[in-house]
């Protein structure tokens, strides 16, 4: 398994460059796809990524917490009456658009994102309340190509054997002070697949909203196949990223691992309904 060790900017410590067939597993994908609710775009694919390390840190929210942080016209998505928040660490590789091969030094960089859940026109996706990088380059590319609020972060992770060590403080002068620090690593074998789950209803998110500038909802199709879910321990030492939305997350949160997913993504679409 593929470990990453990144510090500072996004300086890389222990990784070796992205190799030729991370591309092709990124295409392959692509054939597996009886998991989905609805059928891959027509369109051509329009970027190639790998996740990994990845912590699912979830917690149970009451949908009006997030009254102030969701626009109302992208309705909520909630299991049970509930809604939830998730903030998940990992390290992206590979990073590539289609027809492209990795560019060194550009591909690989951890991330951490806080996301709650959506559905609009019987596609459930995600909405991202904020994402942090640790790469210049891939802060200001997904503003202009996704219009996401990404911020550039001072991020250090790496893996020593007893877990994986990620530590992630905001340094964008444009976003609300946060940070967040945690170990964590994989607690158990994988889970299986079971649709109905909980664990499946947080993860298996096959679309992105966001709003443009003139506040019309836009939705980008994401595949990959079903998430190799392990249990997971995780000791959280600090977590604001729901600060700058008055959002106080409740009590010990749900975890999950993944070590590997290979992914592609399309570009921004108006959502049809």
């Amino acid at each position: 398994m593929l470990r990453t060790a990144l510090q500072g900017a996004g300086e890389l410590l222990l990784r070796p460059a992205p190799l030729v067939s991370d591309s092709f597993r990124q295409r392959e994908v692509l054939r597996e796809t009886a998991h989905r609710a609805w059928p891959l775009p027509r369109e051509p694919w329009f970027m190639g990524q790998i996740w990994l390390d990845l912590l699912f840190a979830h917690w149970r929210v009451p949908p009006e917490a997030l009254a102030g942080a969701v626009p109302p016209h992208l309705p909520l998505d909630t299991y049970d009456g509930s809604a939830w928040i998730g903030v998940t660490p990992f390290c992206i590789a590979g990073l590539r658009l289609r027809g492209t091969t990795p560019a060194p030094g550009l591909s690989t960089f951890a991330e951490l994102n806080a996301r709650t859940y959506v559905s609009l026109g019987g596609k459930p996706g995600i909405y991202f309340l904020s994402l942090d990088a640790a790469s210049r380059a891939a802060v200001q590319a997904a503003r202009r190509s996704y219009r996401l609020p990404y911020f550039r972060s001072r991020i250090a992770m790496e893996e020593n054997g007893e877990g994986i060590r990620f530590d992630a403080t905001r340094t964008s002068d444009d976003g609300e002070p946060a940070r967040f620090a945690a170990r964590y690593g994989p607690d158990g074998g994988r889970l299986p697949v079971r649709p109905d789950s909980l664990e499946r209803w947080l993860t298996e998110r096959y679309c992105l909203y966001t709003l443009d500038e003139r506040q019309r909802v836009l939705r980008a199709e994401i595949h990959h196949p079903p998430w190799p879910l392990q249990p997971a321990w995780g000791e959280i030492e600090a977590n604001t990223m729901t600060a700058p939305y008055g959002i106080e997350l409740p009590g010990e949160p749900l975890l999950h691992f993944s070590a590997r997913q290979d992914v592609a993504l399309w570009p921004l679409r108006p959502a049809s309904g």
